[in-house]
């Protein structure tokens, strides 16, 4: 037999053998063709999909509640899904990373543009329970930006109570750090570390050497100088805070969850 014919039959063999397979393992293939995750997204402004009944009534109103308020206000909406195991949706052998990017792109989470402007500033929160995995996944909008906050979330807010056994807990306290996120807002604080004492202790002694410097010298004190320089700064820093970024609509966001969204804005991944 020449050459060439026993080649073509090889790759003959081949592709049916492959063609058998994803005829009889569906699920598979779904793993194989990207974009394709076998999940509904949930209506436009429902917000969640709880296909591993993980949160309680109570806690998916709260969410609802969360989720509806930044939309409106922010056109950032938070989809929260949770699932049994990737591989039930065929993502067997896949990481939480790129099933999460897979189902925000397939669902296009969010606004891909406002007012004519680039936006893309959609959040996904996945849990896969049997996989004991987390996901946030953000819009390509958030730049990478928020990376350190998201992580924040997900290793203060939300794995703690996952290790408890408090599922619906942690979803909750996720999606209420990702609203704190997306409106530019200061994160729970952790425990005071000793360098924060040690500027506190430095801002008490510039206050008593202001009281001094008053005292002896009166309004001649260079000390007003000072502080009127401080005080400068900070008006800065709340003008730029006053004026971060926002919808631009002026009467709020009334569109769908859903509108060309696409990842690629970091996020963080946890595990249990």
């Amino acid at each position: 037999m020449p050459k060439s014919t026993t080649v073509f039959s090889r790759q003959v063999l081949i592709w049916g053998s492959i063609c058998a397979f994803i005829f009889c393992h569906p699920s598979h293939a779904w793993a194989q063709l990207p974009g394709q995750i076998p999940l509904e997204r949930p209506g436009d402004r429902e917000f969640i999909l709880d296909k591993a009944d993980l949160i309680t009534d109570a806690d998916e109103q709260r969410i609802r509640q969360i989720a509806a308020k930044l939309l409106t206000d922010k056109a950032a909406p938070i989809i929260v899904v949770t699932i049994e195991s990737m591989a039930k949706y065929g993502g067997e052998g896949l990481r939480i990373e790129t099933f999460a990017r897979l189902l925000f792109d397939q669902w296009q989470i969010g606004p891909a543009k406002l007012n004519d402007s680039a936006w893309n500033y959609g959040m996904l929160l996945l849990v896969s329970r049997d996989d004991r995995k987390a996901r946030i996944e953000l819009g390509a909008g958030w730049r990478h930006d928020k990376d350190v906050q998201a992580l924040q979330i997900m290793d203060d807010l939300i794995v703690p109570r996952f290790k408890q056994g408090d599922f619906s807990g942690g979803i909750v306290s996720g999606a209420e750090g990702l609203d704190t996120l997306a409106r530019d807002l200061r994160l729970p604080a952790k425990p005071v570390p000793a360098s924060t004492i040690w500027i506190g202790i430095a801002v008490i002694s510039l206050a008593i050497f202001t009281i001094v410097s008053l005292i002896r010298r009166g309004s001649g004190g260079w000390a007003w100088l000072f502080w009127g320089a401080v005080f400068s700064l900070i008006g800065v820093i709340l003008y730029q805070m006053a004026t971060s970024r926002s919808n631009g609509s002026g009467r709020g966001y009334s569109g769908s969850s859903f509108g060309g969204g696409f990842s690629g804005g970091g996020g963080a991944s946890g595990s249990w």
